[in-house]
């Protein structure tokens, strides 16, 4: 952020909201639709903000933080333009129900900026401006290539890799989640987000190795080597207490009902089975969930980088244009993008960087 920024944002008087935390404020400016989003745009920039979405009448941005050494997103602002009048709303991102004021902070400060940003602009400089939004938003200085990257050879996609290396990966983490429950100490709520951090990790590299792509077939088999995991993590430590104590040989379903009857202790408290019951479920609802955000996010960035930059170019470039989906992939073909396969790529890949936006725009 810059220093005259930083120094006006000490001056702000803030309103406290509570509840879900956010607050909105409207002004008006003379500037047309066309260059009020690239001035907001500058503007968001100028507040050291992330700029995750816009479109002809609206912007998204997301302020973050540093916390224990890693970045958060704080707040999301949303700015709106309707025939002059411009609505500025900032919303706390996370689980507090008091915001301290920070929306209000966040939603004068930009106002601020913007009308400061706005004034470094005369008439002669908002025209020019114009026509270049303009060209830049019809994709007028584009020029059609001659010719495109070649295509690679089509990949079948083969699910079975993803199956087998899923199984693999579920054994690997029981066994060290059981060594870790019995041997060390197991944070409840750390370790689930650390192996849902463990199973996308993973999995990225199966992902890119089967060219397997099928986010929906992708959840089940999260949701399958979820439970395997925590399956495993439970006999895993029932065959370690036999093979370390001199316990008589008992049942594996013997052994849970005695899990079951000393329920789960935290430090002096026995919170009983239904304690045990309620942590299993949190396993494995939170590890499915940062799980799946991860694999979502590597699922779209494997699609998107699978096609050469010309080759997106011109294809959202003929979409723009207002072409058909038929006639997008016969000029391709005319281009040397004759297969279907590879075509589809190419779909896929426009849609993914839709899914990339809207995956930002989260809040």
């Amino acid at each position: 952020m810059e220093d005259n920024l930083k120094i006006y944002e000490k001056t702000i008087s803030k309103k406290h909201s509570f509840g879900s935390p956010k607050y909105k404020e409207e002004f008006h400016t003379s500037l047309s639709k066309t260059v009020f989003i690239p001035i907001a745009e500058k503007t968001i920039l100028k507040l050291g903000w992330d700029l995750v979405y816009k479109d002809d009448h609206s912007i998204e941005a997301k302020r973050k933080e540093k916390s224990l050494g890693f970045e958060q997103a704080t707040e999301a602002i949303t700015v709106t333009y309707s025939h002059g009048n411009v609505v500025v709303k900032s919303e706390s991102l996370g689980n507090e129900i008091w915001d301290n004021g920070r929306n209000s902070k966040r939603a004068k400060l930009f106002i601020y900026a913007f009308k400061e940003t706005e004034n470094e602009f005369d008439k002669e400089a908002l025209a020019e401006l114009e026509i270049e939004t303009e060209k830049k938003n019809n994709w007028d200085d584009y020029v059609i290539p001659e010719s495109l990257t070649e295509p690679e050879e089509p990949r079948a996609k083969n699910f079975s890799i993803l199956v087998v290396g899923g199984i693999v990966i579920a054994l690997i983490l029981g066994f060290v989640l059981a060594e870790i429950s019995i041997h060390g100490i197991y944070v409840i709520g750390l370790f689930e987000v650390l192996v849902g951090l463990a199973i996308a990790f993973s999995l990225k590299y199966l992902i890119k190795f089967s060219n397997f792509t099928d986010l929906t077939k992708i959840q089940y088999l999260l949701c399958g080597m979820i439970f395997l995991i925590y399956f495993l993590n439970q006999y895993f430590q029932y065959e370690i207490i036999l093979a370390e104590n001199n316990f008589g040989r008992i049942g594996f379903f013997e052994f849970l009902k005695i899990r079951f009857s000393e329920g789960l202790t935290i430090k002096d408290l026995n919170t009983g089975w239904i304690g045990l019951v309620i942590s299993w479920g949190l396993q494995l609802v939170l590890t499915y969930f940062v799980a799946l955000v991860r694999l979502t996010s590597i699922v779209i960035a494997y699609k998107i980088e699978k096609i050469p930059a010309d080759v997106l170019d011109f294809a959202y470039y003929h979409l723009l244009k207002g072409k058909s989906e038929d006639d997008v992939r016969n000029e391709l073909s005319k281009k040397g993008w004759r297969e279907t396969e590879n075509q589809d790529e190419v779909f896929e890949a426009i849609g993914s960087i839709y899914g990339s936006m809207e995956l930002n725009r989260v809040k």
